[in-house]
């Protein structure tokens, strides 16, 4: 979508459950092995009880909203403000939406407040994204 085409309270979503897979390929390719995330007998020592997903994990999954929905493909991802507020864990099933707050057309400038909730409807991760969207 185009800057043109879009209005406040526009808004897109994408529902992935994160499994043992994602957490250890997301580990590997951004070496962060912490065994919070890939240790089970050292995670159920942390207050979590048990391993958690990377915070940016889940918070990678506004990225796919913003790349592929809203505004989709050809967007420029240009900042993102977050804040984890609860742990996600394997087998959680993470909704990321993005929805339109703030249009600065002359500047080709949007901003989306950005929110995950879990399968509970708890809120796990929120804030707020700058992106440029397609010309075209």
């Amino acid at each position: 979508m185009t800057i043109q085409e879009m209005k406040i309270g526009d808004s897109a979503s994408t529902v992935k459950t994160i499994g043992e897979s994602d957490v250890y390929l997301f580990a590997g390719i951004t070496g962060d092995l912490n065994p919070a995330h890939t240790d089970e007998v050292s995670a159920s020592q942390t207050p979590f009880g048990g391993r958690i997903a990377h915070g940016i994990l889940s918070a990678g999954l506004i990225s796919a909203v913003l790349g592929m929905k809203l505004p989709g493909p050809g967007t420029i991802y240009l900042g993102q403000e977050l804040k984890f507020t609860k742990p996600v864990h394997i087998g959680d099933t993470v909704t990321a939406t993005a929805t339109v707050s703030e249009i600065v057309a002359e500047k080709n400038i949007v901003k989306l407040e950005t929110i995950c909730t879990n399968q509970n409807g708890d809120v796990v991760v929120k804030g707020m994204a700058t992106v440029m969207p397609p010309k075209h």
